[in-house]
């Protein structure tokens, strides 16, 4: 479903609780949880939150009927430009190999062997699916194509759906360059920067056993930096390395998957204002140690969730049952899991204007069929979300 908004303004009333993520706004916690309450909504903006029978009046009027409503979700973390899927290696890691970084070649090939339409087609799918599901706001993620055009094309290809694109050139040394790595890093931090920085607000690297080691990824994320595209890096997911360390001393974004963490990286963390993103689909789907989101809050570092939706090791475009994964297994609160897949994806994208419903920001929000935001960790799997707003606009 999807309506038109001309600028007139629309109150959403009859909502059971509302999650602002403002605590000045609601009962004081960080979700600033407002309970009865209403929000309102003019052109593409959130004008007014507060108790319903406080609302001013407006042109239009929409019962939520006692749902809960809740900002819409910030996936701060995704890589949706590829071709084909890798069923044979989900099904046969889950009959007991493990994960390593190298299936991804299998993707490059499919990706360097589709047409610009087939990308776009299978991203406007996978999109549609995440809105379906509540996300308003998405990152996604070249590096299947790991030559000049490949990446470069997977690029304009996302840049036409979301303002967050990140070059990943550095997902894995390619194919190609089997034989010599430090002519691949020379790519990645030239000709193909260059060919890739105009169509990205970011670059990312995998800095991982088989991948990238921290003094490449140094210079791969410091050669972007110097291009204007701002750091976020793969890190610490399939074992202890430099990649959080890197992140902090880059000032970097984000730092994900943050599985194996020692002291000093948890404490790096927290003295910074680079963002923990957790992707619990990728522990789900390879069966791997779940990161410790417990140990990160107590800390005080800031913490996002997110899907790390792609073909090989989390194919799940669902924000939902990463909360509930996060709930269940990484030591949050639903409330903490619930702030993390909304304020904590957008302070993962440096972003102020989405993941809280509050005065001036996008009016970017989802109905759940459901009185409280606590359910979408106690209904695991079941399809919550009745209504999606993007922008103001009714889209589902």
């Amino acid at each position: 479903m999807s309506s038109t908004n001309t600028g007139t303004s629309t109150v959403i009333n009859d909502i059971a609780v509302l999650v602002t993520n403002d605590p000045s706004l609601g009962d004081g916690s960080p979700l600033g949880l407002v309970r009865d309450a209403a929000v309102v909504i003019e052109g593409d903006r959130v004008v007014w939150t507060g108790e319903s029978s406080k609302a001013p009046a407006t042109d239009n009027r929409v019962d939520a009927g006692g749902r809960a409503v809740l900002p819409g979700f910030v996936d701060s973390h995704s890589h949706l430009v590829f071709a084909g899927d890798r069923t044979e290696e989900f099904n046969a890691r889950m009959s007991g190999r493990a994960y390593s970084a190298g299936g991804i070649r299998t993707t490059v090939a499919a990706t360097r062997a589709a047409s610009d339409a087939e990308l776009e087609a299978n991203l406007a799918r996978h999109l549609a699916e995440a809105l379906r599901q509540g996300t308003t706001t998405f990152e996604t993620k070249s590096g299947y194509g790991l030559t000049v055009a490949d990446e470069s094309r997977a690029l304009r290809i996302a840049a036409a759906h979301t303002d967050e694109v990140t070059y990943l050139g550095a997902h894995i040394v390619s194919p190609d360059y089997a034989d010599d790595p430090a002519a691949y890093v020379a790519l990645v931090t030239g000709g193909m920067l260059d060919a890739c920085a105009p169509h990205a607000r970011w670059i990312d690297v995998f800095c991982e056993k088989g991948a990238f080691d921290g003094d490449q990824a140094r210079a791969i994320l410091t050669a972007g930096r110097a291009k204007g595209l701002h750091p976020r890096i793969h890190a610490n997911q399939l074992s202890y390395g430099p990649g959080v360390q890197l992140a902090v001393e880059l000032d970097a974004a984000s730092a994900d998957h943050c599985t194996h963490l020692t002291d000093a990286d948890v404490d790096a963390l927290a003295h910074s204002d680079t963002v923990a993103t957790l992707l619990p689909g990728a522990e789900f789907s390879t069966r791997a140690q779940w990161p410790d989101a417990r140990r990160l809050l107590d800390a005080g570092a800031t913490v996002a969730l997110s899907t790390d939706c792609n073909p090989g090791s989390s194919y799940t475009s669902s924000v939902p049952f990463c909360v509930a994964l996060a709930v269940r297994d990484m030591g949050m609160t639903p409330d903490e899991a619930v702030w993390s897949a909304t304020a904590g994806g957008a302070a993962a994208l440096r972003r102020t204007d989405v993941g809280r419903l509050t005065p001036g920001a996008r009016a970017d929000l989802l109905v759940l069929d459901a009185p409280s935001h606590v359910h979408l960790a106690y209904r695991p799997g079941v399809p919550l979300v009745s209504q999606v707003w993007r922008r103001g606009v009714r889209e589902v």
